[in-house]
């Protein structure tokens, strides 16, 4: 049995047609989004419920496991190595929607889709990610990336331009940067200009380049352990670091990027001769403008028990979620399980009492250069969590292999399976 893809037309609400506030459908639970979050809590719950009624909201026909492009461009591996087809990834006992969100209706117990069409649900699981708001820099679009020494690793395409640009540098300025988080991966801004600064050094070209990276956060890590550790990278590196400063302002035709202090009005121009760029990021604007949103714009939660502040057959995970922990894929394989059991609690009428807690606990795995890699996992209280014997604040071979190679199959077969990892 395939996964039922279910084409949403407005022409099923045929002859005789309810008033628009009616749903065209309706399941048990729905799954606003189908990516990393989306996938990994539809799978759980079509293994864990007896007769499942998921029915995962998603128009990409694509599904990205995203923590690789660090690696795709830094020259590791190709692009495709980390998408799969949609179809293939989610459970073979939900049904794809193939459309999106366009509207949250909590009072009624709906979602409004882009054809304009309803599906009315019982319980409903917000997973729709997290926005990049790459026009919030002033003269800056998606379209730049790969252009006049422009480059990102947060589009498909643009981290494979980002390994062209690496091979394309012959000195200069290479300027990094990082805007204030929250954003997904608050690692990845990082670990690239090492790749870089690696990939300079082989070339034979590193004494002709100048690395900066800039930051729109007060130091280089939020977990002390690993910004000591990251700090003595750095200096060994010989990169200049300029904290407390967000990119504003893009100027592609003179290589100029205007920063802005996080504490003020002042200014800085840089020149550059290629930018990686990290844009800025903040909650969907679907979510921002529902009944679900918090002051911020997030899917309020309870950031222990992942159910909605209001609604209650309402819960949330991943980066759209107001949990103020580091937005990763690591942290949805630690929210999914408490999800799922309190989602099937509030299902069969148990007492708030018998929910699990999830502690905030995230992960980064913050490649330092070719065949280096700090792994760090902490909590709420950003206090180190670590899985291994061993210290996970220096720079290992190992743990590079264990993203490269194991991560990406944690994902595919383990979490996008519904399986406990």
């Amino acid at each position: 049995m395939s996964t039922q893809f279910v084409p949403s037309t407005p022409a099923e609400a045929s002859a005789g047609q309810a008033p628009e506030s009616r749903p065209t459908r309706h399941h048990r639970i729905v799954v606003a989004g189908g990516g990393i979050a989306g996938a990994t809590v539809s799978a759980w719950l079509c293994r864990k419920l007896d007769d499942p009624d998921v029915a995962v909201i998603e128009p990409s026909d694509t599904n990205d496991y995203q923590p690789l492009w660090t690696l795709v461009g830094g020259g590791v591996m190709p692009k495709e190595k980390s998408r799969r087809f949609e179809r293939d990834v989610l459970p073979r006992k939900s049904t794809w929607v193939r459309d999106a969100v366009t509207q949250f209706d909590p009072l009624n117990n709906q979602v409004v889709l882009g054809d304009g069409s309803r599906v009315g649900y019982d319980f409903l699981i917000v997973a729709v990610g997290i926005q990049l708001n790459w026009t919030a820099i002033t003269g800056m679009s998606r379209e730049l990336v790969g252009r006049d020494g422009i480059c990102s690793n947060y589009l498909y395409d643009g981290c494979e331009a980002t390994w062209r640009t690496l091979q394309e540098f012959q000195g200069g300025t290479a300027l990094f940067t990082m805007p204030p988080p929250p954003i997904k991966c608050a690692g990845a801004p990082q670990k690239i200009m090492y790749l870089a600064d690696d990939h300079f050094r082989r070339r034979g070209i590193r004494d002709k380049a100048k690395i900066i990276y800039a930051a729109g956060t007060p130091g280089i890590f939020s977990v002390k352990a690993y910004a000591d550790s990251l700090n003595k990278v750095i200096a060994r590196r010989g990169i200049e670091t300029r904290y407390k400063q967000k990119l504003v302002e893009i100027r592609p035709s003179e290589r100029k990027a205007v920063f802005q202090s996080t504490e003020g009005e002042e200014q800085t121009v840089l020149d550059y001769d290629m930018i990686h760029i990290t844009p800025p990021q903040g909650p969907p604007d679907v979510v921002k403008s529902s009944p679900l949103a918090d002051a911020g714009g997030w899917v309020s939660v309870d950031k222990e028990t992942l159910q909605h502040q209001e609604f209650p057959n309402v819960f949330a995970l991943g980066d759209a979620s107001s949990l103020p922990t580091s937005k990763t894929g690591a942290a949805i394989r630690k929210q999914v399980p408490v999800l799922v059991h309190n989602a099937m609690a509030v299902m069969r009428g148990d007492p708030n009492s018998s929910f699990k807690r999830y502690n905030g606990y995230t992960s980064c795995p913050l490649v330092t250069g070719y065949g280096k890699l700090i792994l760090a996992e902490f909590d709420y209280d950003l206090k180190p969590t670590e899985t291994f014997p061993f210290d996970q604040t220096k720079e290992r071979w190992s743990m590079y292999q264990f993203k490269r190679y194991a991560l990406p199959l944690l994902y595919w077969q383990g979490m996008a399976k519904g399986r406990p990892v």
